[in-house]
């Protein structure tokens, strides 16, 4: 469905190009849940959003985002507009604060619908109330403002109106990071929902908390710095990771069952790089307590580590990219 090569997307600023996303390959299956986790900065919402709609400084660099055989990073402003929110959409971070404090439920719909063709308000409405539904939110709401809405109400109005057209290709943007683990559950099965009713059929769940992708993901795909680290099976991953930061990063979960005062949560040490002028090598060698002495110096490759699992480390062969 999406297959993504060699993809760069940079920020212009005054000093130089923040280098956000830097050479990225992935593809996404139809039927599938494709986890993106990594630290704040590694890279995975400027991702995610370069796919849906690239605003200034955000500069595409080179590379490819094909999309049922579309190139996204060549469409025009109209084009994009078009499959925009109905072949593909996004539930955007902060998503409880994403609809329009000024309308009401069923005009941010209506408006949404009227922009891609729709002419009978009627039936938008229709199907807006039976979408509530579905979410297990009251028909009121279609006439109340956001701002009248809990955060789990907003959570889920957002996730309506972003599957409204039913869109092929659906992207949840760290969805559950500001919602309790209750409203966690609840818009997880929602999202599950939406893939088991054909709603929609693939969705890229972007997070920086495994716990929730070891649930819900078939594969997942670590970013580190705007690089791919490792891409595998949700279990290789989890289970069997390779790659030092991998480690590093399960390693840090805090556990059930253990206590802060019988052991320590391990951590990692250091700080992320500026991405302003990254090491020509592995990004991660200033962090990494396995670093060898070519590390700052040659940027390893993906090595297939499994079946569908792959890594990117000398320690695992890595040529230079």
């Amino acid at each position: 469905m999406l297959t993504v090569e060699n993809l760069k997307i940079y920020y212009a600023t005054p000093v130089g190009h923040v280098k956000a996303v830097d050479g990225v390959s992935f593809e996404v299956k139809e039927g599938e849940v494709f986890g993106i986790a990594g630290e704040s900065g590694c890279g995975k919402s400027t991702l995610v959003h370069s796919l849906i709609l690239r605003k200034p400084p955000m500069v595409h660099m080179g590379g490819k985002a094909l999309f049922k055989g579309r190139d996204l990073m060549r469409l025009s402003e109209e084009e994009a507009r078009r499959i925009r929110y109905s072949e593909l959409s996004i539930i955007p971070q902060y998503a409880m604060n994403a609809l329009n404090p000024t309308k009401k439920i069923r005009d941010i719909v209506w408006d949404l619908a009227k922009e891609h063709g729709q002419t009978d308000r009627e039936e938008v409405e229709k199907l807006l109330r039976e979408r509530l539904a579905m979410v297990k939110l009251s028909p009121n709401v279609a006439n109340m403002y956001p701002v009248e809405l809990s955060g789990g109400m907003r959570q889920r109005a957002t996730m309506v109106v972003s599957t409204l057209l039913n869109p092929d290709l659906l992207i949840a943007d760290e969805i559950t990071s500001a919602l309790d683990v209750t409203t966690q559950r609840v818009v997880i099965e929602l999202l599950h929902h939406f893939m088991e009713e054909g709603i929609v059929k693939s969705v890229i769940f972007v997070t920086h908390d495994l716990a929730i992708l070891d649930k819900i993901a078939d594969r997942i795909m670590i970013m580190y710095a705007g690089k791919v680290v490792e891409i595998g099976p949700t279990e290789e991953i989890i289970n069997n990771p390779v790659h030092p930061y991998t480690r590093l990063l399960l390693n840090s979960l805090p556990r059930m069952g253990v206590q802060y005062k019988k052991q320590k949560l391990s951590g990692i040490p250091g700080y992320p790089i500026s991405l302003l002028n990254p090491p020509k090598g592995c990004r991660f060698y200033t962090r990494c307590p396995y670093a060898l002495d070519k590390c700052p110096h040659v940027e390893p490759g993906l090595v297939r580590v499994g079946e569908g699992h792959y890594a990117a480390c000398h320690l695992l062969g890595g040529e230079e990219q």
